[in-house]
């Protein structure tokens, strides 16, 4: 059946059950869904008949297969845990996605706190094998015939890879794929980087959509990259669960600086994010640094994150004479509401960025930021209100940041309108109703093809 008639189809059905179960209200019913059929003693066929129209309209609700890189903590993972979690009742989705590195994170206590079922793929992970890979791309392929998916999406640059060709492989009518960044500068050379951008480029043409998550993301991909064309990119930007970043913050920030034993008179500056060369670390130990040398406010630091770059970050504090005391490697914290809470001021240096979580929680908790001026930051702050940006000059980027150590009613001037930005522009309802709209253009087409 196709996407479009099921979508109808489905979503007819549920309202129409809905209108015999209020019907029947005066016979003590409590809702629709099959506990509440099963409760109708009185209408003992009509709950039978209603039940039979439930489980076909299950059996025919659309269903999705989201593929995820990994299961760690990041951007992505929040995105598809989101998606799985709120779309509307008419869709079905199943989640699977590659093992974590031993270096990262586990995301999935967060699919378990939200009761979202998940299959590992061992075989898919970060580095590439053609060994792994090919195991990778047979199991999503055997997921795929035995499920029967009409719609895979796909999420970041492996699974995209993979989930796009096994979905072309088994006739999959509607294949979607998100990028939540991109590799096409600072991470490779000129070389490696070419081929990665024909490798997209074809991996396009499988696609039936392509979501950006910011309009410099979709400029890029389509006008300087040439991925696609651009009428082919979809905007819809990340959605968060932001709650938690507003809630009992006072207790959340007492809580965290009692931890790290921080003074009140102490202003603390984080950075949030994987401990890779990306993400240019460096720049924040060397600006903590300036910044300690032409100020007399006492500050602290911490960099919350894990990764390949640890040691040699420590090694670099060291050899800067910069204490444990003054910048404190915590590794990943769970609760990152409670850390960010306990912040003053949030800091990103990236050489190259997609969407940052990290930025859009520090907004959610109205903190001061401030940030490298690079992919799709400018589509996520607003400058000025809520972040200073700066080159990836290392002078520039601490007297921005000493700036804001210094004036403390510039920070608290941030702080509304960082938290109103945020919440309106990135709540996973907002994300869920974008994709829903986008799902079901796509069913339109796909049927008018």
């Amino acid at each position: 059946m196709q996407v479009k008639k099921k979508l109808y189809l489905c979503t007819a059905l549920k309202q129409w059950l809905r209108s015999i179960m209020d019907s029947a209200s005066d016979y003590g019913s409590e809702g629709w869904g099959f506990e509440s059929l099963r409760s109708h003693k009185r209408e003992g066929k009509t709950s039978l008949f209603c039940l039979i129209i439930l489980a076909y309209t299950h059996h025919i609700m659309p269903k999705i297969l989201r593929i995820l890189n990994r299961f760690n903590l990041g951007g992505p993972m929040h995105n598809a845990a989101y998606l799985s979690k709120y779309l509307p009742e008419e869709y079905t989705t199943i989640l699977i996605g590659g093992e974590k590195d031993d270096n990262e994170t586990s995301s999935e206590f967060l699919l378990q706190q939200l009761n979202i079922p998940y299959t590992v793929l061992p075989a898919m992970k970060r580095r590439i094998g053609f060994i792994n890979e090919i195991a990778a791309w047979r199991t999503i392929v055997k997921i795929i015939r035995c499920e029967k998916p009409d719609i895979v999406h796909t999420h970041a640059a492996k699974a995209g890879a993979l989930g796009r060709l096994a979905a072309w492989w088994c006739g999959v009518p509607i294949i979607v794929h998100t990028f939540h960044g991109h590799v096409f500068h600072s991470y490779f050379g000129k070389t490696k980087t070419k081929i990665f951008i024909i490798i997209e480029r074809l991996l396009a043409r499988l696609s039936t959509a392509i979501v950006a998550i910011s309009e410099t993301q979709k400029y890029d991909l389509g006008t300087i990259h040439k991925i696609c064309k651009p009428e082919k990119i979809h905007i819809v930007p990340l959605g968060f669960d932001l709650h938690k970043f507003t809630e009992n913050q006072e207790e959340k920030r007492s809580n965290f600086r009692t931890h790290y034993q921080l003074n009140d008179s102490e202003i603390a500056i984080g950075i949030i994010g994987r401990l890779t060369a990306i993400k240019n670390h460096r720049l924040f130990i060397d600006a903590i640094y300036s910044c300690t040398q032409n100020t007399t406010q006492p500050i602290r630091a911490f960099i919350i994150g894990d990764g390949e770059e640890s040691s040699s970050l420590k090694e670099y504090c060291h050899t800067l004479g910069i204490s444990e005391q003054l910048i404190t490697f915590t590794s990943w914290i769970h609760d990152i509401d409670r850390a960010v809470a306990g912040l003053d001021i949030i800091c990103l240096t990236s050489f190259n960025e997609g969407t940052p979580v990290s930025l859009i929680e520090a907004q959610a908790a109205g903190k001061a930021i401030v940030s490298t001026n690079v992919g799709g930051i400018r589509d996520i702050v607003v400058e000025n209100k809520t972040a200073l940006l700066s080159s990836l000059d290392t002078n520039e980027f601490a007297e921005k940041l000493l700036s804001l150590i210094q004036d403390s009613a510039k920070r608290a001037d941030m702080t509304e309108y960082a938290r109103t930005h945020s919440v309106q522009q990135f709540s996973y309802q907002r994300l869920c109703s974008d994709m829903d709209k986008l799902y079901k253009k796509l069913g339109i087409m796909s049927c008018n093809s």
